[in-house]
Protein backbone atom coordinates (compact mmCIF):
# COMPACT_ATOMS: atom_id res chain seq x y z
CA UNK A 1 0.00 0.00 0.00
CA UNK A 2 1.29 3.44 -0.90
CA UNK A 3 1.86 5.92 1.89
CA UNK A 4 1.03 9.29 0.38
CA UNK A 5 2.34 11.03 3.49
CA UNK A 6 5.76 9.33 3.14
CA UNK A 7 5.86 10.26 -0.54
CA UNK A 8 4.98 13.88 0.26
CA UNK A 9 7.63 14.18 3.02
CA UNK A 10 10.40 12.54 0.98
CA UNK A 11 9.56 14.52 -2.15
CA UNK A 12 9.49 17.81 -0.27
CA UNK A 13 12.81 17.09 1.49
CA UNK A 14 14.34 16.37 -1.92
CA UNK A 15 12.84 19.52 -3.47
CA UNK A 16 14.06 21.81 -0.67
CA UNK A 17 17.54 20.23 -0.76
CA UNK A 18 17.78 20.71 -4.53
CA UNK A 19 16.37 24.24 -4.28
CA UNK A 20 18.86 25.20 -1.56
CA UNK A 21 21.76 23.73 -3.52
CA UNK A 22 20.75 25.45 -6.77
CA UNK A 23 20.17 28.81 -5.07
CA UNK A 24 23.52 28.73 -3.27
CA UNK A 25 25.48 27.57 -6.32
CA UNK A 26 23.89 30.26 -8.49
CA UNK A 27 23.86 33.19 -6.03
CA UNK A 28 26.94 32.59 -3.86
CA UNK A 29 29.26 29.74 -4.78
CA UNK A 30 29.63 30.55 -8.50
CA UNK A 31 31.28 33.87 -7.55
CA UNK A 32 34.04 31.84 -5.88
CA UNK A 33 34.25 29.16 -8.57
CA UNK A 34 33.00 26.50 -6.17
CA UNK A 35 30.55 23.67 -6.69
CA UNK A 36 28.31 22.52 -3.86
CA UNK A 37 30.61 19.59 -3.09
CA UNK A 38 33.74 21.75 -3.21
CA UNK A 39 32.08 24.18 -0.80
CA UNK A 40 31.11 21.30 1.49
CA UNK A 41 34.75 20.18 1.61
CA UNK A 42 36.12 23.68 2.22
CA UNK A 43 33.44 24.28 4.86
CA UNK A 44 34.44 21.11 6.74
CA UNK A 45 38.09 22.16 6.55
CA UNK A 46 37.16 25.63 7.82
CA UNK A 47 35.53 24.02 10.86
CA UNK A 48 38.16 21.31 11.48
CA UNK A 49 41.26 22.84 9.76
CA UNK A 50 42.39 19.36 8.63
CA UNK A 51 40.52 16.15 7.82
CA UNK A 52 41.37 12.71 6.52
CA UNK A 53 40.08 12.17 2.98
CA UNK A 54 37.84 9.27 4.04
CA UNK A 55 36.09 11.46 6.63
CA UNK A 56 35.72 14.30 4.12
CA UNK A 57 34.07 11.86 1.69
CA UNK A 58 31.67 10.64 4.39
CA UNK A 59 30.78 14.18 5.42
CA UNK A 60 30.18 15.35 1.84
CA UNK A 61 28.33 12.16 0.88
CA UNK A 62 30.70 11.41 -2.01
CA UNK A 63 33.40 8.87 -2.84
CA UNK A 64 37.06 9.20 -1.89
CA UNK A 65 37.81 9.48 -5.63
CA UNK A 66 35.50 12.50 -5.86
CA UNK A 67 37.19 14.09 -2.84
CA UNK A 68 40.56 13.46 -4.49
CA UNK A 69 39.48 15.14 -7.74
CA UNK A 70 37.89 18.12 -6.03
CA UNK A 71 40.84 18.50 -3.67
CA UNK A 72 43.14 18.64 -6.68
CA UNK A 73 41.13 21.59 -8.03
CA UNK A 74 41.01 23.28 -4.62
CA UNK A 75 44.79 22.90 -4.32
CA UNK A 76 45.23 24.61 -7.69
CA UNK A 77 43.13 27.51 -6.35
CA UNK A 78 45.38 27.64 -3.26
CA UNK A 79 42.54 26.83 -0.84
CA UNK A 80 43.99 23.63 0.62
CA UNK A 81 46.83 21.14 0.38
CA UNK A 82 47.25 17.42 0.95
CA UNK A 83 49.62 15.85 3.44
CA UNK A 84 50.36 12.18 4.14
CA UNK A 85 50.19 10.76 7.65
CA UNK A 86 53.70 10.31 9.06
CA UNK A 87 52.83 6.93 10.60
CA UNK A 88 50.76 5.51 7.73
CA UNK A 89 51.53 6.83 4.24
CA UNK A 90 48.24 5.36 2.95
CA UNK A 91 46.29 7.97 4.94
CA UNK A 92 46.02 11.44 3.43
CA UNK A 93 44.87 14.58 5.20
CA UNK A 94 43.54 17.69 3.52
CA UNK A 95 44.51 20.94 5.23
CA UNK A 96 42.93 24.38 4.76
CA UNK A 97 45.33 27.15 3.73
CA UNK A 98 45.22 30.73 4.97
CA UNK A 99 43.76 31.68 1.57
CA UNK A 100 41.06 29.02 2.01
CA UNK A 101 40.23 30.46 5.43
CA UNK A 102 39.97 33.96 3.92
CA UNK A 103 37.62 32.72 1.18
CA UNK A 104 35.34 31.11 3.77
CA UNK A 105 35.35 34.20 5.98
CA UNK A 106 34.24 36.24 2.95
CA UNK A 107 31.86 33.63 1.51
CA UNK A 108 30.08 32.33 4.58
CA UNK A 109 28.13 35.48 5.55
CA UNK A 110 26.69 35.52 2.00
CA UNK A 111 25.90 31.82 2.22
CA UNK A 112 24.18 32.30 5.58
CA UNK A 113 22.10 35.15 4.15
CA UNK A 114 20.77 32.65 1.59
CA UNK A 115 19.96 30.16 4.35
CA UNK A 116 18.01 32.83 6.21
CA UNK A 117 16.13 33.81 3.03
CA UNK A 118 15.07 30.22 2.38
CA UNK A 119 13.41 29.81 5.78
CA UNK A 120 12.20 33.40 6.16
CA UNK A 121 8.57 32.34 5.68
CA UNK A 122 8.74 30.22 8.85
CA UNK A 123 8.48 31.53 12.38
CA UNK A 124 11.34 30.86 14.77
CA UNK A 125 9.18 28.23 16.47
CA UNK A 126 8.43 26.53 13.13
CA UNK A 127 12.15 26.53 12.26
CA UNK A 128 12.99 24.87 15.58
CA UNK A 129 10.22 22.30 15.11
CA UNK A 130 11.37 21.49 11.59
CA UNK A 131 14.98 21.16 12.78
CA UNK A 132 13.89 18.72 15.48
CA UNK A 133 11.91 16.59 13.02
CA UNK A 134 14.65 16.55 10.37
CA UNK A 135 17.25 15.57 12.98
CA UNK A 136 14.99 12.68 13.99
CA UNK A 137 14.82 11.47 10.38
CA UNK A 138 18.63 11.78 10.11
CA UNK A 139 19.20 9.95 13.41
CA UNK A 140 16.68 7.18 12.67
CA UNK A 141 18.26 6.50 9.29
CA UNK A 142 21.91 6.92 10.35
CA UNK A 143 22.58 9.56 7.68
Amino acid sequence: MLSLDAIAVATNIYRIAQGLRNKMEREVLSKYGLSWTAFSIVYDLWIWESMETRKLAESAGVSKATVSNITKTLEQKGLCYRRSDNRDRRITYVVLTDEGRQVMEDLYPRFHKGEVEIVSGLSEEEQKGMTKLLRKVIRDNHF
